[in-house]
């Protein structure tokens, strides 16, 4: 048996996954449907693996990746996405994802995820390799430094939102906004005077988005 979180921002695939999680024998030690929760929970609770959904509200399931290697956490993490992008899958691995599940897989494929996990051994959505897009999209250059909602916060102070606003649309808090303003100017390397990240947001966004 196997301690669990699981975090989705959708409440029946939560709902789902837990009881499907806890069939099997294991226990879920807490649900979170952000990705701020799921930090809470992966820091206090330290459990053995984690389901993450790769889009939520706060962090995505990318940071809390990001998160569980720089802060040393021993959980091992098992993304679920509808997302078939080269360049998404590629960051994950370099995260060291333990799973890698499609959600429209069936949920004996999530098993056959959480047993290869058990065993040490890592595990993708058989068939995923050909189903990989190497899209146009992929994040190339110094915005490859960031994380997925490091490029929304980028994204949106481009668009001349405070963080306040940024905030409000995230569904974090303002001073979650400013943490992840920091870091976005510490990775890109730029000066620390007033304006340079929003200059640099304007002149670059852009073309980043076309």
């Amino acid at each position: 048996m196997s301690s669990f979180i699981i975090a989705d921002d959708h409440p029946m695939t939560l709902l789902g996954t837990r009881s499907f999680v806890e069939a099997l024998g294991h226990q879920v030690l807490a649900t979170a449907d952000n990705g701020i929760t799921a930090l809470n929970h992966l820091m206090t609770l330290r459990p053995a693996m984690a389901i993450l959904d790769v889009n939520m509200p706060g962090l995505d399931g990318i940071d809390l990746l990001e998160a569980i290697q720089d802060k040393g956490l021993p959980t091992k993490a098992i993304l679920l996405t509808m997302h078939r992008e080269m360049s998404l899958y590629s960051r994950a691995k370099e995260l060291n994802v333990w799973g890698y599940v499609l959600k429209d897989m069936s949920g004996k494929e999530l098993q056959h995820c959480i047993d290869s996990v058990i065993r040490g051994e890592h595990y993708v959505s058989p068939g995923l390799a050909s189903e990989l897009i190497p899209d146009t999209t992929t994040i190339q250059g110094p915005l490859s430094l960031l994380t997925l909602t490091e490029r929304k916060v980028l994204e949106l102070v481009a668009q001349q939102k405070t963080s306040t606003q940024i905030g409000e649309l995230l569904f974090i808090s303002e001073k979650t906004v400013e943490g992840h303003r920091s870091r976005i100017i510490e990775k890109l390397e730029l000066p620390k005077e007033k304006n340079s990240l929003l200059k640099w947001a304007i002149r670059n966004m852009g073309d980043a988005n076309e």
